[in-house]
């Protein structure tokens, strides 16, 4: 991945740092070490260990040159419209020579999974609608890196920001806007410098940066004022007042910052996991759902395949959602004599939301107060709002964007009574 504009150093992926280790590893090995078919040890050469060395000082360099990226620095007035060559919804190749034509072309960096962007996404359809007949083309582009998103900032949405969710949110939204993935290098982003999502670029007819900033003054009563105005004082040849505004919203997520996301997730994964005996008159009191949270709970046994195999993805959703009024339960059916091997199982995952094990070997007691309507194939799910009103029930693995959809959108979620 290149730095930005400026930056003389050039950053090193994982995978490069890791052969230039290599290299090392096998240069000390087949030059200083003790060769198989000799019994003395060869010294090393002056000028072999400081080349040695210079390889291994290149590679912290590098790894130091990464946690040390310089800030990108925001575009500003007046500046030429930076080129770009991303990839779009539609899987079409998108460059910035497509939209010659236009008159003014805004530039919005937003997202699917910040709470913030998805509020001016219903407003960006109307721009859309309301300008593209004068002449204005308007560009949305994701650049949020996977490396640093974590999943703890997704739990105000359905989706993540990934190319193949992009694609997903564009056909929910019947976006009709290029939507562009720039996820996987930033190099839009580090030429554009996005502070946050949503973050307007608008460029005149000669693609000289007018207006940057936010798209208006209110995520919850905005109409979309400040970009609307920008896009009519450029069209009617008039001087924008206040060309340059905050913007506020998630910030970008760059690809070197994953400090906050590595934290997190040892955090994580340093909780401790438990199991507790449940019987039917516990198991119908979960059902029945006093919390306060909307409650997801799965039935399961590790020795069911289809249960082991989608293990991963509840605990995945319960840190996604863990945070807000939600929790995920899971209700174990081995015999009760290997509550051990239950146990390493769920710690292998780091499940350290709540776990149980039901306390008897009588399959049609466990059946019976799960649910009545469930006929006793594993695994079993069931979303189980405040006051035990199940909205979804599935014998079989769950889809995971479908649960997911569930959640973020019930209104339980927000703590609403």
């Amino acid at each position: 991945m290149q730095g930005p504009s400026g930056c003389p150093c050039r950053i090193k992926t994982i995978s490069e740092n890791i052969l230039t280790l290599n290299m090392v590893n096998l240069h000390l090995k087949l030059r200083y070490l003790i060769p198989l078919t000799d019994k003395k040890p060869h010294l090393m050469k002056n000028s072999d260990f400081l080349l040695a060395l210079l390889m291994i000082l290149m590679t912290g360099f590098n790894a130091f040159a990464q946690e040390t990226h310089p800030e990108p620095k925001t575009l500003v007035i007046g500046s030429q419209a930076p080129d770009f060559r991303l990839k779009g919804v539609d899987d079409k190749t998108y460059t910035l020579s497509d939209f010659a034509k236009s008159k003014v072309l805004v530039v919005v960096f937003s997202c699917n999974h910040c709470p913030t962007a998805q509020a001016y996404q219903d407003r960006l359809i109307d721009i859309y609608n309301n300008y593209t007949s004068k002449g204005v083309a308007l560009v949305v582009i994701s650049s949020n890196s996977s490396k640093s998103l974590n999943l703890w900032e997704q739990g105000w949405s359905d989706l993540g920001d990934s190319f193949e969710e992009m694609k997903i949110r564009a056909k929910d939204k019947g976006f009709r806007f290029p939507y562009l993935y720039d996820g996987d290098d930033q190099k839009t982003a580090l030429l554009y410098g996005p502070v946050a999502t949503p973050h307007a670029f608008v460029f005149d007819n000669d693609r000289k940066l007018q207006y940057a900033g936010s798209i208006d003054e209110s995520m919850e009563k905005g109409k979309g004022e400040l970009l609307r105005n920008a896009i009519d004082d450029i069209l009617e040849g008039r001087i924008i007042e206040k060309p340059l505004t905050k913007v506020f919203g998630c910030s970008t997520k760059w690809a070197w910052k994953t400090e906050g996301k590595n934290k997190l997730y040892k955090e994580w994964a340093a909780l401790p996991v438990t199991i507790e005996n449940i019987d039917t008159a516990g198991i119908r009191e979960l059902i029945n759902n006093k919390s306060g949270k909307l409650r997801l709970i799965n039935v399961w046994a590790s020795w069911c395949g289809p249960c082991v195999q989608e293990f991963p993805d509840f605990i995945m959703i319960d840190r996604i959602y863990r945070s807000r009024e939600f929790e995920f339960i899971s209700i174990n059916a081995d015999k009760l004599a290997r509550k051990d091997n239950v146990l390493k199982f769920l710690q292998k995952n780091e499940a350290s939301n709540k776990n149980y094990i039901f306390n008897s070997d009588n399959n049609s007691d466990l059946v019976e107060a799960i649910d009545p309507q469930w006929s006793g194939a594993l695994p079993y799910t069931m979303l189980v709002e405040q006051g035990g009103n199940v909205i979804y029930r599935l014998q079989g693995p769950i889809n995971i964007l479908e649960m997911r959809k569930l959640i973020a959108n019930n209104r339980f979620i927000d703590g609403v009574k």
